[in-house]
């Protein structure tokens, strides 16, 4: 079920006959979208929170599966914790390219302190610690906290590489 809502985003680069899988945070439904309705506030047609909410996804055992391997969206991840200066300072940067980034990717934070496990899975052994996830296969890792056009260069270069 989706919204029509005002276009404000860059949407993947797919054909427009194209429709994307899109995971709900919120209920980890999957949500079957055209690409050219990816812009315009699509909702999850079964609990009908919005897709994409312009900040980083709260990661948690619950949704982590479905939010990072089972969307056809690359999704990025930064593994912090509330304790960690450098993460603290580097959240407001990281929340801004969500903004911005969306419905390109899809960025996301999980707390390692709140879920040991998932930060042991990723072998996270600093942090702020990024890793973009495609289809659930890490493509891309960078440790330590960056400024915005440090952000966007290691997206870009992530999603080069596929």
């Amino acid at each position: 079920m989706l919204d029509d809502g005002v276009p404000h985003r860059t949407p993947p680069e797919t054909g427009m006959s194209d429709s994307l899988t899109i995971p709900c945070a919120h209920c980890a439904a999957l949500n079957r979208v055209p690409a050219e309705r990816l812009t315009q506030q699509p909702r999850c047609g079964r609990c009908h929170q919005a897709l994409f909410s312009g900040a980083p996804v709260m990661l948690t055992p619950a949704n982590f599966e479905a939010v990072t391997g089972k969307g056809d969206l690359p999704v990025l991840v930064d593994f912090w914790a509330p304790w960690c200066g450098p993460c603290l300072g580097f959240a407001p940067t990281y929340a801004q390219a969500a903004s911005a980034m969306e419905p390109r990717l899809r960025l996301a934070k999980l707390d390692t302190e709140a879920h040991p496990q998932l930060a042991q899975r990723y072998g996270i052994r600093s942090i702020p610690t990024l890793i973009m996830l495609n289809h659930g296969r890490e493509t891309a890792r960078q440790s330590g906290a960056l400024n915005a056009a440090q952000l966007r260069q290691f997206i870009d270069t992530a999603l080069a590489r596929g």
